[in-house]
């Protein structure tokens, strides 16, 4: 079992990516290494599972070709992940009913078939 250790200021180091991850699930999707660092130290693999495998599935998320992901942690561990297409139009939200994330909510982007932080873009 993977130690949760994330902190907001673990993700503030993530200005590029040296390394590109590709998800095992859809192969089509790449991930950068902040977007691992959340997945390994926040135990979010799952995260960036919901985000790369509705991507061939749901028509409204495939067609914004800029896509801000939030997840948004409640204080009784439930939350919110919701997609919009960077201007603020809602493509896609999933109600989540128990998470252990460390963290009380994260913005991911995927663009290009991939998966960074904002400060990687």
């Amino acid at each position: 079992m993977t130690t949760k250790t994330l902190s907001k200021g673990d993700l503030a180091q993530f200005t590029g990516s040296e390394n590109w991850y590709r998800h095992t699930i859809n192969r089509n999707v790449l991930y950068t290494d902040g977007a691992q660092y959340v997945a390994e130290h926040g135990g979010a693999y799952w995260l960036l599972d919901e985000i790369a495998i509705i991507q061939p599935y749901n028509k409204a998320v495939a067609a914004a070709g800029f896509q801000l992901w939030k997840l948004a942690v409640r204080p009784d561990r439930t939350a919110t992940l919701t997609c919009d297409d960077g201007d603020g139009n809602l493509v896609f939200a999933k109600e989540i009913e128990y998470t252990d994330f460390p963290l009380d909510g994260i913005t991911l982007y995927f663009t290009n078939n991939v998966i960074h932080l904002p400060s990687e873009y």
